[in-house]
């Protein structure tokens, strides 16, 4: 297991002081929102859990190397549009499971809460994950990565797409042999007929 550096011991510190800070902020934040419009201070606690779950999540990505650059429709899928639909659900009454994601008196309710965190760690982690850390024998560090299952769904397309532009060289190039072996066959024929022709003229004359 690799040891942090001093950097690294900052960056962690800087983090969890942050985290901490805003936990201490949110609590005023909170109070404030006691005496606002019921659906006012629902969307804003909700802000508040959001935004901390963006916090936690660039706390917890320090270290080396390069981020990993990806777009996950996965994660979109899985992670950030339920969040988002329960958040919605939450603060709309017309929308379905209203009665149990809403809270009562512009509070919010403990799913709510936590699809909150969720959407705010969600959305970043859609397009980052993580950092590639070059190899201890490397001379450079490696370049961006592309990961996800996308990645490999797209990997897997190249890959037919390149057999498939193989099969289409072979059989051009069979083709090609082909149409070659035709066209020097009839050109011997041609030239047997030539001289066919030839001989015939040459004992008719005689």
């Amino acid at each position: 297991m690799k040891k942090p550096d001093k950097r690294e011991t900052i960056n962690l510190f800087f983090s969890a002081f942050l985290i901490l800070a805003f936990i201490v902020c949110a609590h005023f934040f909170t109070q404030f929102t006691a005496n606002l419009d019921a659906t006012f201070a629902t969307v804003v606690n909700m802000l508040i859990y959001v935004v901390f779950g963006l916090l936690v999540f660039y706390a917890t990505r320090v270290g080396d190397g390069k981020p990993v650059k990806r777009f996950s429709v996965v994660t979109l899928l899985v992670m950030v549009l339920p969040a988002l639909y329960i958040l919605i659900a939450s603060v709309a009454k017309f929308m379905p499971l209203n009665n149990i994601f809403a809270g009562t008196a512009g509070s919010v309710s403990v799913i709510t809460a936590l699809a909150a965190v969720a959407l705010g760690y969600g959305i970043p982690y859609t397009f980052v994950s993580g950092f590639e850390t070059a190899p201890e024998d490397a001379e450079e560090a490696p370049e961006v990565l592309e990961g996800g299952v996308e990645a490999d769904v797209l990997d897997a397309a190249e890959e037919k797409t390149e057999e498939a532009a193989d099969e289409v060289r072979e059989t051009a190039e069979e083709t090609a042999e082909e149409v070659k072996e035709t066209a020097e066959e009839a050109a011997g024929e041609v030239k047997e007929a030539a001289e066919d022709a030839k001989d015939a003229a040459e004992e008719s004359a005689e």
